[in-house]
């Protein structure tokens, strides 16, 4: 299911941005940056890490998209192909 390809996506390009962060341990519905401390670079590098996953860019205007684990789940979900 592609709910669960984008869980994995996300929770592993997490891990590669902020190695210190358990991503297990993040909550679903909680703010993503300010959970794993990611400051505008890194949650840059998440952006590009994802970006890479869907062979495609992620426009600017979809980052707020990418705020929480479950809302980025729903924007990821569909667009892995």
């Amino acid at each position: 299911m592609n709910t669960d390809r984008a869980h994995h996506v996300l929770l592993e390009a997490v891990g590669l941005v902020a190695p210190d962060v358990d991503p297990a341990a993040l909550e679903p519905g909680e703010s993503l940056r300010d959970q794993a401390g990611l400051d505008s670079i890194d949650f840059l590098e998440l952006v590009a890490l994802l970006a890479d996953a869907l062979h495609a860019d992620i426009p600017e205007d979809d980052y707020p998209q990418l705020d929480t684990i479950d809302s980025s789940v729903a924007y990821l979900a569909p667009r892995l192909g």
